[in-house]
């Protein structure tokens, strides 16, 4: 698979503050990838120095395995970083043209991506009307004009109300069905839950984890179980060798075992104490409860 984006020991100090550790990590072709962490954990640096707008303190970055200079390779990149900024007078296409006239792009793409972003239908309307998730998805329209192979986008829904945190999602989904490669930042796990592949877990400039979601939430999961006596079912947990914890959730019982467990196995263990489970579920750890683990794990380092 193609590697986009290389980066090797990255290191950014403003003065005493030290916000991007020594950090590398690879963007691979048709991924969606999010740079995850709290506000001050280093994403909008990270992006601000391999799109050359911040300079690096030490480490190296690359664009498409090193073949272009940074300059010719972000004529290859789309990039928001900043909140949308367009003339307030002049309508959408109007912007819009302006930006192509400066990237030397053809006017035919403008139609393309406005429609791409559900915009279409206000063109003709100045910006100044605009929402602001309307605003948002137009800046993401004007990064796509030159069809980029790869878009790096900035915490793309802040901000914005439930419907157009959605409305932004479902486009980066189809942008990636199209095949851009995507990268975003973002505090919110859930936004970085729902649209990437994979993720890169930064904590006060820290790489804390990098791989694919779908990893980092694969593990043994959890049981949720249910009985007419649950304090018998809560005994009988509590002197199994492999289970590390149980919590409660409301009539639910919530079992995290230490090693693998089987639901089967489980259940022939609680019915030879003489209780019968008439509810179990196999659950997942969300994304979020593994980012707390990652970051508790860390502090307590």
């Amino acid at each position: 698979m193609e590697t986009i984006l290389s980066i090797n020991n990255l290191d950014k100090k403003y003065g005493n503050v030290h916000a991007v550790k020594n950090i590398s990590f690879e963007i691979k072709k048709g991924n969606v990838y999010g740079i995850l962490g709290p506000n001050g954990s280093g994403k909008s640096t990270t992006l601000g120095i391999i799109l050359n707008v911040v300079n690096k303190t030490s480490g190296n970055y690359s664009w498409f395995g090193g073949t272009i200079n940074t300059h010719e390779a972000l004529k290859k990149v789309g990039a928001i970083i900043e909140r949308p900024n367009f003339y307030p007078y002049m309508t959408a296409y109007q912007n819009l043209k302006l930006v192509c006239d400066i990237k030397g792009i053809n006017y035919r793409k403008i139609e393309e991506k406005l429609e791409l972003v559900e915009l279409l239908d206000r063109k003709d309307s100045k910006f100044r009307t605009y929402s602001l998730g309307m605003k948002q998805r137009l800046a993401i329209a004007s990064a796509l004009l030159n069809d980029p192979e790869i878009l790096i986008l900035d915490e793309p829904t802040n901000g914005l109300d439930p419907q157009g945190i959605r409305q932004i999602r479902d486009i980066i989904k189809q942008i990636a069905s199209l095949g851009t490669t995507i990268l975003l930042a973002s505090h919110l796990l859930d936004e970085v839950e729902k649209v990437c592949s994979h993720a890169i877990v930064l904590r006060k400039g820290e790489i804390l984890y990098v791989g694919s979601v779908n990893a980092m939430t694969a593990n043994e999961g959890f049981f949720e179980l249910q009985t007419d006596n649950n304090n018998a079912l809560k005994e009988a947990l509590a002197v199994h060798p492999d289970i590390e914890k149980i919590e409660e959730s409301g009539d639910k019982i919530l079992v995290y075992p230490n090693t693998p467990i089987e639901g089967g196995a489980l259940n022939r263990y609680l019915f030879d104490k003489g209780i019968c489970i008439n509810h179990m579920v196999l659950k997942q750890n969300s994304l979020e409860e593994q980012f707390i683990q990652l970051t508790a794990k860390k502090s307590s380092n």
